[in-house]
């Protein structure tokens, strides 16, 4: 049974720093395809980054240059680095795991999801 578990979510200010994790269990992170959404409230569910098996990152244009997805494969747990934070960041963030080859920022491709860790960030 895959299951993930996000943590690392809290309140910062504008400019802040935040470190996402999601650790795995019944799912090999270094195999993996892999992601990181979010959900504002009133908002659609949006693709923040994913990285792919090979190690190939992609990030949404909003977080470029501020987020840094990444993988501990010794720890089987997958990361979200976040710097520069903006209240437009604020949201429930998850993170998202693929049993398919196929691997982008569409939410149908992931099959396994987290419960979910809240940021929120104050200006």
């Amino acid at each position: 049974q895959v299951q993930l578990v996000d943590s690392g979510g809290g309140s910062v200010q504008a400019g802040g720093t935040l470190t996402l994790s999601c650790t795995a269990s019944g799912y090999t992170v270094s195999t993996g395809c892999m992601a990181w959404f979010r959900q504002a409230p009133g908002k659609e569910r949006e693709a923040v980054a994913r990285i792919n098996s090979y190690g190939t990152t992609r990030y949404a244009d909003s977080v470029k240059g501020r987020f840094t997805i990444s993988k501990d494969n010794a720890k089987n747990t997958l990361y979200l680095q976040m710097i520069d934070l903006s209240p437009e960041d604020t949201a429930m963030y998850y993170c998202a795991a693929s049993s398919w080859v196929r691997c982008d920022f569409n939410p149908v491709v992931y099959n396994y999801w987290g419960q979910g860790t809240q940021v929120t960030v104050s200006s």
